[in-house]
């Protein structure tokens, strides 16, 4: 019988405004969100933190308190879920991103695992944004790695292309970790493309039973890489930090709507979806 599938769901991401969007910010937008996608099946919440001042909430926010306010709202709103923090931030200085680890001390964090030329274009073929590097030097990865494990929080290694991937299989070997989670993150202009034909390939590079998941960046062109995760015995992850739009091109209001699409993914692979307590233990995590 094919395993379950543990399901994420990406709650509201680092900076989508939601005077444009309908992510979530406060507290208690952030436990109704989650409880929608918890009833859809999601036991993994990854969760990035918005600035609570009025008009502020396109902003992130690594304040421990207001963190540990929405933590505690989502877990009180969705029992035994996980919770999964964000650590994504750019340059040398990041001794606050793990103070705000340690002061949280989540079940799983996110860990990007590798430096990325993190660039898009318009139609026009100007620069979307100003070329930044998302960098992820191996100090910068040792040290986010040495406080998860510190705190207890199991590691989800984020791999933007494929040399990533690899990388990840060299950290096991180096003793730097003694397990990985992937999370293939696909769909970024200057990564690995949203393309249900790498994930073999990728699936190929990781070394052998650590679990994975895709995560797909796009419109309602995500999907087909969901259907193939699925169908391949990945872990699935999606909401409205990943994408807008419904398999139907319509565009998605709630995270839980996003969540239910996920799980007939999985279900026409053949899948049940798992509760939190078998993600738990699936992933090797402790008990709610």
């Amino acid at each position: 019988m094919p395993e379950k599938a543990v399901i994420t769901c990406a709650l509201t991401g680092v900076l989508t405004n939601p005077k444009q969007h309908p992510v979530p910010v406060t507290p208690e937008q952030m436990a109704r969100e989650a409880r929608r996608a918890y009833n859809a099946g999601a036991s993994i919440m990854h969760v990035h933190y918005r600035d609570q001042r009025e008009g502020m909430g396109h902003l992130p926010t690594w304040d421990a308190a207001i963190c540990n306010e929405i933590n505690e709202a989502i877990r009180a709103a969705c029992p035994g879920v996980v919770i999964n923090m964000t650590t994504g931030v750019v340059g040398p200085d990041y001794d606050f991103v793990l103070d705000y680890l340690r002061a949280c001390k989540p079940e799983m964090a996110a860990c990007n695992a590798g430096t990325l030329n993190y660039l898009k274009t318009r139609k026009d073929g100007s620069w979307a944004w100003p070329p930044m590097v998302f960098d992820n030097p191996v100090s910068k990865v040792t040290d986010f790695i040495n406080v998860m494990k510190e705190i207890g929080a199991a590691p989800e290694f984020e791999c933007f292309d494929i040399g990533i991937v690899r990388s990840v299989g060299l950290y096991i070997e180096n003793g730097m970790s003694d397990n990985a989670d992937y999370n293939f993150v696909m769909g970024v202009a200057s990564g690995m493309p949203a393309d249900p034909e790498l994930l073999p390939l990728l699936i190929k590079y990781k070394k052998p039973g650590c679990s994975w998941q895709a995560t797909v960046i796009g419109r309602s062109d995500v999907w087909p890489v969901h259907r193939r995760a699925a169908e391949l015995g990945g872990n699935l992850r999606t909401g409205l930090e990943d994408c807008f739009y419904l398999p139907n091109a319509e565009k998605a209001t709630s995270n839980g709507a996003m969540i239910e699409a996920l799980a007939r993914c999985a279900a026409e692979a053949g899948r049940a979806v798992a509760s939190p307590a078998e993600a738990r233990a699936m992933l090797g995590l402790a008990p709610a």
